[in-house]
Formats: C-alpha cells, sequence, structure tokens
C-alpha cells in the first residue's frame, strides 16, 4: 500500500460521503428492532412465482440472447414497453425520448455527470432525497433549497431564488423536484403548482428534474399529470425506476427526455457499465406485458393503503399533541415535526433503546437545517410491528418533551 492514499484520490471521490441513511441501517439490523429508517418496499410484495416463471420461459426460449450484452440505450422491447406505458397516460414521447438505467440511482449520477462543474448551482426543495443531493454534490453541484409547502416546492420561493441568483450573473443548471409522494414529506404537487413551476422555469431558460419513483403507488386522492407532460417543450427530465413497482432487486429504471440530452446520457453510460443487464431487461419486459404485473400492483397499492392507515391511526392515538405529521395519499413515506427544542439526531438513539428506527430529518435539508424532523417509511413492516413501533416512538418522544420541560422549570 502506498504512504498516503488520500494524496491520489480525485476531488470527485473526496467530495462524496457515506449515505447518512445507508449507515443508520446498519444500526437497525439487529432482528428485533421495528425499523421504519430505509426506504424499503415490502418484500409481500414481490412477485416472486410470476418472475420465476418468466424467468425459465426467457432462459428455454431466448437463453443465449438474454445473457449477451444489448445497447446502452436498452432492451428496445421494454423501452418500447414503457413509451407504450407513457402514451396510454397522454405522454407524447417516442423511442428515442427513453432510455434504460441501472436504477432511478444511475440516472440522477449521470444528470450529475454531464451538466454538472464544480460551483454549479442545483435547486432542490426543502427537504429533498437525499439520494438526488448526494449524486449531485459528488459533481460539484452547491444546492440551493427552496421551502416545501403543503403543495411541494414553493413557486414564490423558487423565483426569488432564480430571480437572486439572475441578479449575481448565475443560473442553476436544474431544478431537481419530487412532484408525486415526495422523498421525504409525502406531499404531492397539484396541477396547478406544476404549471406554476414550469412557467417559472420557461421564463428562467432552466431544466426541471422530476424525479418520479412512487407515482405508481397512488392509494387515494386524484392522479396529477406528469411535469413532462404538461411542459412537452424539453424543459423536463423524467427519471422512473421499478424500485418500488416490481422490486428493487432489479435495478432498472429510465429516462424520459430529450434526445439531445439522451444522447449525452448514453455516452456516460458506455464508460459505467456499458448497459444496463439484459436479463434483467428482458425479465421486466415480459412482466411488464403479462396480467399479472397490474394485478399485483395493485395488490400493493392495497397493502401499502392498509400500512399507511395502521401508522396514522397509531399517530392519532398515541403521538403528543405538540408533534405533527404529514399524510401522503400514496408513495411509501410521511415526515415528522417535532417541536423545535427537539433534536431528532438524540432521539434516534434513545429510539433504539426501545428497538424502534427511523431517519434523522436533517439529512434531507442541504441548508443543514430539520433538526426537529425526521421520516418514516410505512411500507416494509407488517402489520403488529406497525403499531408496536408507533406506539414506541410516541413514548420516546413523549418521554424527551417531559424531560425537556422538567429542565426548563427547574431553570425557571
Amino acid at each position: 500500500m502506498i504512504s498516503d492514499l488520500n494524496t491520489i484520490f480525485s476531488d470527485m471521490v473526496n467530495r462524496s460521503k457515506r449515505s447518512a441513511i445507508r449507515e443508520i441501517l446498519k444500526l437497525t439490523q439487529q432482528p428485533d428492532i421495528i425499523s421504519f429508517a430505509g426506504g424499503l418496499p415490502a418484500p409481500a410484495s414481490f412477485p416472486i412465482e410470476d418472475i420465476k416463471n418468466i424467468t425459465n420461459k426467457i432462459l428455454e426460449e431466448d437463453g443465449a440472447a438474454a445473457l449477451q450484452y444489448d445497447a446502452t440505450e436498452g432492451l428496445m422491447e421494454l423501452r418500447e414497453t414503457l413509451v407504450a406505458n407513457y402514451q396510454k397516460q397522454g405522454v407524447d414521447c417516442g423511442i428515442e425520448n427513453l432510455i434504460i438505467t441501472t436504477a432511478s440511482q444511475q440516472g440522477l449520477d449521470l444528470l450529475g455527470k454531464i451538466f454538472i462543474n464544480k460551483g454549479d448551482k442545483v435547486i432542490c426543495g426543502l427537504p429533498s432525497y437525499l439520494g438526488g443531493i448526494s449524486a449531485f454534490v459528488s459533481y460539484g453541484a452547491e444546492m440551493v433549497g427552496v421551502p416545501l409547502d403543503e403543495n411541494g416546492m414553493s413557486a414564490i420561493e423558487l423565483q426569488k431564488a432564480l430571480e437572486e441568483m439572475k441578479q449575481k450573473g448565475e443560473k442553476p443548471k436544474f431544478i431537481y423536484i419530487i412532484p408525486d409522494f415526495q422523498n421525504p414529506a409525502g406531499i404531492t404537487m397539484p396541477e396547478a403548482r406544476r404549471i406554476e413551476i414550469i412557467e417559472i422555469a420557461h421564463k428562467y431558460d432552466v431544466l426541471i428534474v422530476e424525479d418520479s419513483p412512487y407515482r405508481e403507488i397512488r392509494f387515494e386522492g386524484q392522479a396529477q399529470r406528469m411535469m413532462y407532460q404538461l411542459d412537452n417543450t424539453g424543459h423536463v427530465i423524467t427519471l422512473g425506476t421499478f424500485s418500488k413497482i416490481v422490486a428493487p432487486g432489479f435495478r432498472i429504471g429510465w429516462v424520459l427526455a430529450h434526445p439531445d440530452i439522451n444522447d449525452k446520457l448514453v455516452v456516460s453510460k458506455q464508460s459505467a457499465d456499458l448497459c444496463t443487464p439484459t436479463f434483467v431487461q428482458k425479465i421486466a419486459a415480459k412482466y411488464m406485458k403479462s396480467d399479472n404485473y397490474n394485478k399485483n400492483l395493485n395488490n400493493t397499492i392495497e397493502l401499502y393503503h392498509r400500512r399507511r392507515d395502521l401508522m396514522l391511526d397509531g399517530f392519532r392515538k398515541h403521538m403528543p399533541k405538540e408533534v405533527t405529521w404529514t399524510e401522503p395519499e400514496g408513495g411509501l413515506f410521511l415526515f415528522v415535526t417535532l417541536p423545535e427544542y427537539l433534536n431528532a439526531q438524540e432521539l434516534f438513539f434513545k429510539a433504539i433503546e426501545k428497538k424502534v428506527a427511523f431517519v434523522v430529518g436533517n439529512v434531507f435539508f442541504c441548508n443543514g437545517k430539520g433538526q426537529n424532523t425526521l421520516r418514516l417509511n410505512f411500507s416494509f413492516v407488517n402489520d403488529d410491528k406497525n403499531m408496536e413501533g408507533v406506539q414506541k416512538l410516541a413514548e420516546t418522544i413523549e418521554e424527551a418533551i417531559c424531560d425537556y420541560n422538567k429542565k426548563e422549570k427547574s431553570m425557571a
């Protein structure tokens, strides 16, 4: 080993940090921990028998091709299936607009690779998905946070941020938005707000990256049209994935974008992995075309709906009155806000002692705030553990509030 590896690591790798969520998950691997921490789909939702049957059929009928390299853009059958699915929803797109990635996380990384130079500005929500922030920061982005309200990213605050940049002679590379069941907040952006933000992006000539991994997991309310569909001018880049609607082990995602953008993404992907695994793409394509795809998706939606309701019922019964939370119409997460005098990081370790885990909210704030917030995943644990975990978490918060009040009273 050389004397000092740190002297030869690249600037990019030195900017990169371990995922705070992945590090937290190491603490939650004990079998007796009730973990609301990871963004994990329910194993009960995985279509194991369907995938087994499709896999055997592909190996028997098309094994050699399935085990061969394929185009960097992705398997044509899968791309055509995804495009047809979007067209049924009224989205104006063609095969040239869609490429396959190794999960949507690779799409985020590739967008950072083709757009971001050190010091470039990228706008995101306060809070926003940590994986997106990390991908962009690794390429040297300076994240500019725009607060969320009950309808998602504030259009007023977005315009204010863009105008301030313009006055300084600056321009962000893009605006990063998760409009459906936002991670971590669980908020869905209504169509009027989507249109408002698109109009602002047009005014300041800025791209929008629409990260949409949860869109299909809607269990109440009205589906809102995609920002890509509402824009239809090439200003919006949309990311999708099978991770939440089929299985995360597939590691298949896609990018829907203008062909000129996709061309650069393909060039960058070629140096990363040559192509997304052909075998898994063939399985995904066949599964999407089967009757069981929608059937299993509907079962997953029903499962997550019930688990969300169980968690919300537990909150209403057990949470101290000082605590507030979001009530998502779909997806996997809800966001909890504690009294300002409580610190979620300190609360985390107290909760672990009670064998329950969550993700501290400040990791989702690019400005370092959100110390009194936390994110909970309701999709993963079973019904009994869901109810038990919520009660334990509520007890932990109640004890922390009582300790604070005692301390304040003693100092009065």
